[in-house]
């Protein structure tokens, strides 16, 4: 499903260039579960966006399901991300205006799904996340655990076939982590391609695979087992 070639981003301000992501060589396989770890500034965040075609790289190649996405534009990375990539993020990254039901709904606002479509989706994975008693309800409402369900409920709306998570759990106490963490297992034994990046050793061990960060380089490709 992934595949990077000598990936590299570098930033510049003024004078200074700062490499993020030093020439990453990565594959990962459709259904895989990777964990990506590594001290902060080590690249983890960069990774991460470049995946999720926020960003485009300095050099290198980025191919996505076969397609080479390095050199889109901003409007075809965005034609990219939808309905193909979904997003889990530390801060849930919620609206508060908007209810439960709206919220899981902007998903699919861009798409060609019909509304009545897009309803009956947003029903069955609010019902699928325990949340339909909650539809009608605005986040500021809602504890961190359900924000962050609510979170997944939209990352997962359009059926993403890979699924991207940033600290999921980090601003969770530990059984709403737990909780997330179960979730996403369930979403990737159905099939659902899935990188998180992470800076907990137990949740780095979910994972099947891990990849180590260092300096913006591969410093360890392994079973999650071998590098928590």
């Amino acid at each position: 499903m992934i595949d990077l070639q000598r990936l590299t981003k570098r930033h510049r301000s003024g004078d200074v260039e700062t490499t993020a992501l030093d020439a990453v060589d990565l594959c990962i396989e459709a259904g895989e579960y990777v964990a990506v770890v590594g001290p902060s500034g080590c690249g983890k965040s960069t990774l991460l966006s470049l995946l999720g075609l926020l960003d485009a790289p300095t050099e290198g190649r980025y191919l996505l399901q076969g397609e080479d996405v390095s050199t889109r534009s901003p409007r075809e990375l965005a034609a990219l991300r939808r309905g193909r990539i979904g997003f889990v993020f530390q801060s849930f990254n919620l609206i508060d205006d908007l209810s439960v039901e709206d919220n899981v709904r902007l998903a699919l606002r861009y798409g060609s799904m019909p509304v009545a479509a897009q309803r009956t989706r947003v029903a069955e994975v609010l019902d699928r996340l325990g949340l339909a008693h909650r539809a009608r309800h605005h986040p500021s409402q809602l504890s961190g655990g359900q924000q962050q369900r609510v979170a997944i409920a939209r990352a997962i709306a359009a059926r993403p076939a890979l699924l991207l998570a940033d600290e999921p759990t980090g601003n969770l106490d530990s059984a709403h982590g737990q909780e997330v963490m179960r979730l996403l297992r369930e979403l990737n034994d159905e099939g659902t391609t899935l990188v998180m990046v992470t800076h907990s050793a137990e949740h780095a061990a979910l994972a099947s695979r891990c990849v180590r960060l260092l300096d913006g380089r591969v410093l360890v490709d392994a079973q999650a087992e071998a590098v928590a």
